[in-house]
């Protein structure tokens, strides 16, 4: 083996280990975000760039040649009128799927309250969404929901007990809901009830009715923690 010197990045663990192999290609820092956001679907660079804060152009060049390089991301061209050069995840960057379900549940005893500091990331939720998916809560529930925040747009498909989500426009949504990201989040802990949320305003139904949004939070909620409460301790802006 080469003598490494104090500039030499370490690339490899240099063990014979699964674990290790793995985390040679998906240990580095961003890596494993950038697959997250890819699980919604393809996105073009400057998508990916404006969906990581923080990450810079260069480190974001870099991630996605290592991961192409090694086989979880390809590029390809999206069919007219788009015509972009997007990224997308292979079958072998699909085959994280479960691994990130596993690391956010079991890093979700580390959130906490938000701090000053944290951003909420849109896509972080509609990927999370799939971890704590509740079919019971689904049961006998058939129905497309585009979901709107800031300029983002989702869509999640709930279909004979499965959960679906995607970001893009909806294919004939049953539900149309607008909101901000704060807004999302407190829904989704049980921070605020539905009809708190729509008799304040904080989220609008274009297509669809309160019940939608009752049934959306019951399928897509994270389960309820200890101190978690049914109005937010002050108004949430």
């Amino acid at each position: 083996m080469g003598i490494r010197t104090e500039k030499s990045p370490r690339r490899s663990y240099d063990q014979y280990c699964a674990v290790a192999r793995g985390l040679d290609i998906i240990g580095d820092r961003w890596t494993l975000l950038l697959v997250r956001d890819l699980l919604l679907g393809p996105k073009r660079y400057k998508d990916l760039l404006s969906g990581l804060p923080g990450i810079g152009t260069n480190l974001l060049a870099d991630r996605l040649k290592e991961l192409e390089a090694a086989g979880l991301i390809e590029r390809t061209v999206l069919p007219p009128p788009a015509g972009s050069t997007v990224y997308q995840l292979t079958d072998a960057g699909q085959d994280l799927e479960p691994v990130m379900r596993a690391l956010g549940r079991w890093g979700a005893r580390f959130l906490g309250a938000p701090k000053k500091s944290d951003i909420m990331v849109p896509r972080a939720y509609f990927v999370a969404m799939r971890g704590v998916f509740n079919p019971e809560a689904a049961a006998g529930v058939n129905e497309t929901y585009e979901v709107r925040i800031a300029d983002l747009v989702f869509e999640v498909r709930v279909a004979e007990g499965r959960l679906m989500t995607s970001e893009g426009q909806a294919s004939n949504p049953d539900v149309i809901l607008t909101m901000d990201v704060e807004t999302l989040n407190a829904l989704m802990f049980h921070l605020v009830t539905p009809a708190w949320a729509v008799a304040n305003r904080r989220v609008k139904i274009d297509k669809g009715g309160p019940k939608a949004l009752e049934r959306f939070v019951r399928i897509v909620g994270f389960h309820r923690r200890p101190g978690m409460v049914d109005k937010p301790q002050r108004p949430t802006h």
